[in-house]
């Protein structure tokens, strides 16, 4: 498991065996390595590892993906789609990334708070 994955304080682990379905609600950090089918609102971080496979509309704090994720994804602070990762849905963060060899299907919206006068100069 890269060190990034490795379980820190406040995080909890689905490992690789584990299939869970249903809606997954929580405060600490999750990492995911299994199968998830339904839907996550966290108020921490996830991780969806390179073998983790994950169809779930997302709520969360942040993200980062390295595996398959199918859904849309909302993140009050980023979303990071990694190289090697594969995302079907849309993504809404103040802050997104998808790097070089990611594969990303969907719309991306990022509220982002524009100063007044930029904002006036744009209309």
């Amino acid at each position: 498991m890269p060190p990034s994955a490795q379980p820190h304080d406040g995080e909890c682990v689905i490992g690789p065996e584990i299939a869970v379905r249903g809606s997954l609600i929580g405060e600490e950090n999750l990492v995911v390595r299994g199968r998830i089918e339904g839907s996550v609102s966290l108020a921490g971080h996830l991780t969806v590892t390179e073998e983790a496979e994950v169809e779930a509309d997302i709520e969360v704090e942040s993200i980062e993906i390295r595996g398959q994720l199918r859904g849309d994804i909302t993140a009050t602070q980023s979303i990071t789609i990694e190289r090697g990762a594969q995302v079907v849905g849309n993504v809404r963060a103040p802050r997104v990334i998808i790097e070089d060899g990611a594969r990303f299907d969907g719309a991306v919206d990022m509220d982002v708070n524009l100063p007044e006068p930029l904002r006036k100069a744009l209309r």
